[in-house]
């Protein structure tokens, strides 16, 4: 969160300033975001599952269209498939990162598919480029959510500025939070107007009340002036944030990387990981949980493979990369509340194995 004597003036402009739903402050937030990670057409979204909702419908997904995603991922990546009316089709990972595998991306393609949902996971970039040759090649959507992943960066350009669609999150843990609060990035200009609709009710701001027609009902989906406040405060520090998040994962890649029985997460060739939290690999996770709970430190496995869920039963297929992931896989924190001390205590306990 920003200093509170930076942020409380502000936000109590807005909320006695006699607007608080979407305004001025929204649009400056849009434009504002945009350009500070190079980015285009950004909108302003109550959370980033309401801009994925966006995303799929202006990606022109309808109901009974099949939308290859992945399981390694949290559950409204693929319960707003659901909610569309589309079927998620799990296509498995690379074991060594639990990003999408392309090769399996591309096994599960049919003519009933309609995009490709890609989750940059943990903050480590998928292979977008493989990923965006295989959405051309077979004529589906590239939808890339980066909920994890602010700042980070594959081949040298932003995540979120190569799929058709993109949208980030700002929800309470996430690098940077309006409380609650999403964008979407829509790579052709000529779909923003529709989704301007979508995400109020189907109406268009700015024409009155009395005269707006609406052609397709949309939905409760915009940010307010209040969020985009909360946002505006943040982007003053965000850059400084997500260096620190960057610092603590490399930092953990050069110190953990030897010591045996453990592994980190692949970063491949070109990509620049934002690390909202750190992937660990180990031969034994449940103990390096108890090491570091006797520190004080929480890790985890973080999400349930979506599959897993009964909501899910009727998509299930066999992922041996995502279960040998799975497996290994403990999430230790490296988030910019995570200092010097903080991060030697993690190594020197993980060293003691």
């Amino acid at each position: 969160m920003p200093e509170r004597t930076d942020l409380m003036p502000v936000l109590e402009d807005v909320l006695y300033g006699g607007m608080l739903a979407e305004g001025e402050q929204v649009y400056a937030f849009e434009r504002r975001f945009a350009a500070q990670f190079g980015l285009r057409d950004v909108l302003g979204f109550s959370s980033g599952t309401g801009a994925l909702h966006v995303a799929l419908l202006s990606c022109g997904v309808e109901p009974g269209d099949e939308v290859v995603t992945t399981s390694m991922t949290a559950e409204p990546t693929n319960t707003t498939i659901i909610q569309v009316g589309a079927v998620p089709v799990f296509a498995d990972v690379d074991p060594a990162n639990g990003n999408l595998d392309p090769g399996a991306v591309d096994a599960t393609i049919t003519e009933r598919t309609r995009a490709i949902v890609v989750v940059h996971y943990a903050g480590y970039p998928a292979p977008l480029t493989a990923l965006r040759e295989i959405a051309d090649r077979r004529g589906v959507a590239l939808i890339e959510d980066c909920a994890h992943a602010l700042g980070a960066r594959d081949g040298g350009v932003p995540v979120g500025t190569v799929g058709d669609a993109a949208i980030f999150s700002f929800q309470a843990i996430k690098h940077m939070t309006t409380v609650d609060g999403g964008a979407l990035v829509l790579r052709d200009p000529s779909r923003l107007r529709d989704a301007r609709k979508l995400r109020w009710f189907g109406m268009e701001k700015g024409v009155p009340r009395t005269e707006v027609d609406i052609a397709r009902a949309g939905y409760k989906y915009n940010m307010t002036n209040v969020a985009a406040t909360i946002g505006l405060s943040q982007l003053d520090s965000i850059d400084a944030a997500i260096a620190r998040h960057i610092d603590n994962g490399r930092f953990f890649d050069r110190e953990l990387a030897g010591i045996p029985g453990l592994s980190v997460a692949s970063v491949a060739p070109g990509a620049e990981p934002s690390y909202w939290i750190y992937t660990l690999l180990s031969d034994d996770s449940d103990n390096v949980e108890r090491r570091l709970a006797e520190i004080g430190v929480a890790a985890s496995k973080l999400h349930r493979p979506n599959h897993f869920h009964s909501v899910f039963a009727p998509y299930r297929t066999p992922l041996p990369g995502l279960d040998a992931f799975y497996r290994r896989l403990v999430h230790i924190p490296c988030g910019w509340w995570v200092g010097d001390a903080d991060r030697e205590r993690i190594v020197t306990a993980l060293r003691k194995g």
